[in-house]
């Protein structure tokens, strides 16, 4: 059970104590952004169910992005480096976070990791997330959009079931297309459902394996970056 979201014994764990998390969690988040775009690196925080993607979306994005631009992430999992081990082997500069019993990421710990790592030199800066449609979309980690992986493999009803994730969420990567053929799914229905949740949603449709539909992502990523961009030099 995560001991800080409150998602376990409701009992154990007050709603005020819980506020108090929040606030203290935002105000560092907020903190992280002001940095983020200072130095013009666009953050982004990838969430999702365990075995969405999440990892192999990034390792193909460094394939059809990284040439040209710098990439980084961190990995947050309760145990083992697996995917920061996997990241790195794609090219990206990346380093894990282990959370022990914590289901999600906090600002907390995405500073602490940014100490062992030249982020200021990215321009795309990813955050994933522990593997969880819950916990994750409670938590600002500073970065400037949200984006939640689901697979054709998880079931076409997951924006109902988990509401705050979608509700939460700029932009929804619909992932596995190439397993279509072989799985009960209805594309429509789901993107449908999250879009009832919130209307302003953007969508992709890709599969990490083959590379399909991931020349619309690697747009959005562009756009973003330049947008981070023109804040700092507002900024400055």
């Amino acid at each position: 059970m995560c001991e800080d979201c409150g998602c376990g014994d409701t009992e154990l764990v007050s709603v005020e104590v819980h506020e108090r998390i929040l606030a203290g969690n935002d105000k560092l988040a907020a903190h992280l952004r002001e940095h983020f775009v200072e130095a013009g690196v666009l953050a982004i925080n990838l969430m999702g169910s365990p075995g969405s993607g999440k990892t192999a979306v990034l390792e193909r994005t460094a394939l059809g992005f990284g040439e040209r631009y710098r990439l980084g992430a961190v990995s947050g999992d309760l145990a083992t480096d697996n995917d920061a081990r996997r990241l790195r082997a794609a090219g990206i500069v990346a380093a894990p976070i282990t959370t022990g019993s914590a289901c999600h990421l906090d600002a907390k710990l995405v500073h602490d990791a940014l100490h062992h790592m030249p982020w200021r030199e990215l321009d795309l800066f990813v955050i994933e997330n522990v593997g969880n449609l819950v916990c994750p979309a409670l938590f600002d980690l500073g970065e400037h959009a949200r984006v939640v992986v689901v697979s054709v493999t998880e079931g076409d009803d997951k924006p109902l079931k988990y509401p705050h994730m979608f509700h939460a969420a700029d932009l929804v990567v619909l992932n596995k297309l190439d397993l279509l053929p072989h799985v009960d799914f209805d594309v429509a229905s789901c993107l449908g459902r999250a879009r009832q949740i919130n209307a302003s949603l953007t969508s992709f449709e890709v599969s990490a394996r083959s590379g399909q539909g991931l020349g619309g992502w690697y747009e959005w990523l562009l756009a973003s970056a330049q947008g981070v961009r023109l804040r700092q030099v507002a900024a400055s």
